[in-house]
């Protein structure tokens, strides 16, 4: 076994492997950009080097300083995790040049499925089923149109290199092809840098399954049962679960053989995966899947497979790697109970989907689920930043349990659990998935979510009492329950006249209506019972502390609820609902909230939502200069006094906290007295 590898790679997958180095006694060396510099993968491992800026042209994909790290840290392989370099033969070719070991396959076999056309053709002479369609080297839109025809319209017109639904088209009539033929091609290009294309039959209701396999250089290969990523958008997968609901035996001995085939076909050694489209029009039949692509390497899903097999597929990797035999042969290997992953993602489905930076001033995960176990896959912790470099994936929720439907509720128990303040989520859109009823019953294909996204995504009500225990909580007043110290507890005590406490706070807005900012008074009426007003209404509540939640009660209030601090502002967090508030200092001035001098800085992360300003603008103390938008609020940013801007932030820019935003130059008080 080796004694030291280095991760190629970032955040949750880095992490994950390095746990399973750890455990089996492995040293770990990591590699980081500049925006990694803190990251948890760099603080797990035992060595971590810095390769580079924070783009990923400038880091995590530069070949020659990876491998220069692990030969300078003394690490034997790499490991590639997902992304990034993970199917690139020439990078498996240079850290085999450089006397080290690939923790995967071979450039050989990833260069055989690289390529659809390819890898099609080499399946059908393996004898695997393929779609029917057109995987010719004549490009012609004159031959890629008369084979269109053959095939019999819908048809797919896709990328050969890459995925991810780039460079892919479904054309419904002939008359469309040319043009879908273009802009397929235009896409492919751009995105992969070759812009020749296949032709195959359209599913009309597809499901996406796809089989673990797992090969040695011994010429052993086996299959860890199959895994369903039928639920997708924009060709992305979102929940993955294994087994495949509603599959046949019949099915699953014909999909896991043509699996293994495909595998042994190249001579595969390490995990991969192959992947078939299935026309479940008619339900699943053993004669109705058809393979798709193989990646050649490990998938983010692959915590579906260990928890329903047991295994760990890290060690699997390692252990093969090393020279080893497979641990367990093909009937060896258990398959128990249903397990379920759920992608959670620092994005706003209510803007498309929209990544959204931000600090994480507040992250919990479940640490138990009701009916089963549950598992974190993160490479983030509290206070750490969503960086607008990489994918905005904060972890990977996965559940297990005795069967499908005890997995799905406590998936949904797992997501209404989690609590994270800062950024935006997809929480709840993940939580209405897996409450879907087709998903429920087992009814699913690739095609749901974006038929039923008008349902999946519906704003989440705040609810009732969450601004009343914002405003306790911005009081200091809740101190009085929680604290044993009697001298806290006379808190808001007054012998005479009732004590009221100001808080000023910015509620949420929404798409439709900007939030509200309202001045608020708080008073003690005894123990336990409070007095929230507004100059125009008074609401009487009590305040009970339970476990780590508050329980607030008052006329239309019942509400069981925790509260954290962040920046500027309070969140209520209440199962599975998210309030964010601002606290706003009537006293506090512009240069104080967002700088002073010569710049404005961002006081947190954020989409800069408007300019009202430009540079070489003479402005005036208090002057709106720009709107910045975070965790659902808008920012003003006035000028904090009278100048002449220099530099400006752009309309549109994501910014991390600290950025400046606006540069001042200097001037002298008559050009200021002349504007």
């Amino acid at each position: 076994m080796f004694s030291r590898i280095l991760i190629a790679n970032r955040g949750e997958i880095a992490c994950r492997v390095i746990r399973t180095a750890q455990k089996m006694g492995v040293g770990t060396v990591a590699v980081y950009s500049d925006a990694d510099a803190n990251a948890l993968h760099v603080a797990m491992a035992d060595e971590a080097v810095h390769i580079g800026g924070s783009s990923v042209s400038e880091s995590y994909l530069r070949a020659d300083r990876i491998i220069q790290a692990a030969i300078d840290t003394g690490a034997e392989a790499i490991h590639p995790g997902y992304g990034f370099l993970s199917e690139n033969p020439g990078f498996v070719d240079a850290v085999v040049k450089a006397g080290l070991v690939f923790i995967g396959p071979s450039a050989d076999s990833i260069r055989a499925m690289g390529l659809k056309d390819a890898a099609k053709r080499l399946m059908e002479k393996a004898g695997v089923p393929v779609v029917p369609g057109y995987h010719g080297e004549a490009q012609e839109l004159v031959v890629l149109a008369s084979k269109a025809r053959e095939i019999g319209y819908p048809v797919l017109i896709k990328a050969r290199a890459g995925g991810g639904g780039k460079g892919m088209r479904k054309v419904d009539n002939p008359e469309d092809f040319a043009e879908a033929l273009g802009s397929a091609r235009r896409e492919a290009k751009s995105a992969f840098g070759d812009d020749r294309v296949l032709v195959e039959k359209y599913v009309s209701k597809p499901r996406h399954i796809e089989v673990q396999v797992f090969g040695d250089n011994h010429g052993n290969a086996v299959h860890l049962y199959e895994r369903d990523c039928s639920l997708q958008r924009r060709h992305q997968k979102v929940i993955e679960e294994a087994p495949a609901p509603d599959i046949t035996v019949e099915m699953r001995a014909a999909m896991t053989a043509a699996a293994v085939k495909a595998a042994k076909a190249i001579n595969y050694s390490g995990a991969g995966t192959i992947e078939f489209i299935v026309d479940a029009s008619q339900g699943l039949r053993a004669d109705g899947f058809w393979f798709m692509e193989m990646n050649t390497r490990l998938q983010v899903e692959h915590p579906v497979t260990e928890m329903i097999t047991g295994l760990d597929l890290v060690e699997w990797q390692l252990r093969v790697a090393a020279g080893e035999p497979l641990p367990l042969t093909q009937k060896q290997i258990p398959l128990n109970g249903h397990a379920v992953e759920a992608r959670l993602y620092a994005e706003d489905p209510a803007k498309g989907f929209l990544p959204a930076i931000g600090t994480l001033h507040h992250l919990t995960f479940p640490a138990t689920v009701a009916e089963g176990i549950v598992r974190i896959e993160t490479g983030v912790r509290p206070d750490d930043t969503i960086s607008p470099y990489y994918d905005p994936m904060i972890a990977k929720i996965v559940v297990h349990a005795k069967d499908r439907p005890a997995a799905l509720r406590a998936m949904e128990d797992a997501l209404l659990q989690t609590e994270i303040a800062g950024t935006v989520t997809n929480a709840a859109f993940l939580a209405a998935l897996v409450r879907h009823e087709g998903f429920a019953a087992g009814d699913v294909d690739t095609g749901l979510i974006d038929r039923d996204l008008h349902s999946l995504v519906v704003p989440v009500a705040m609810p009732a009492g969450a601004k009343e225990l914002a405003v306790l909580h911005a009081s200091g007043l809740l101190t009085k329950i929680a604290s044993d110290d009697p001298w806290t507890a006379l808190r808001g005590y007054s012998h005479h006249a009732r004590s009221h406490y100001p808080v000023t706070l910015g509620e949420p807005g929404t798409s439709d209506a900007p939030g509200q900012t309202t001045r608020y008074g708080v008073a003690v009426l005894s123990d336990d019972r409070f007095e929230v007003a507004t100059p125009d209404t008074a609401v009487e509540l009590r305040v009970r502390r339970s476990g780590e939640s508050w329980h607030i009660t008052g006329k239309g209030i019942n509400l069981t609820a925790k509260t954290a601090a962040i920046p500027q502002g309070v969140a209520v967090i209440a199962r599975g609902v998210v309030a964010t508030f601002a606290l706003i200092d009537p006293l506090q001035r512009a240069d104080e909230a967002g700088g002073a001098g010569d710049r404005l800085i961002a006081p947190m992360p954020g989409l800069v939502k408007s300019v009202r300003a430009a540079a070489g603008d003479l402005v005036k103390k208090g002057q709106i200069l720009l709107v910045l938008e975070a965790m659902k609020m808008e920012h003003t940013i006035t000028a904090p006094h009278d100048g002449k801007i220099a530099e400006i932030v752009k309309e549109g820019a994501q910014v991390k906290e600290k950025t400046a935003l606006v540069r001042f130059e200097e001037l002298e008080t008559a050009e200021l007295t002349n504007k």
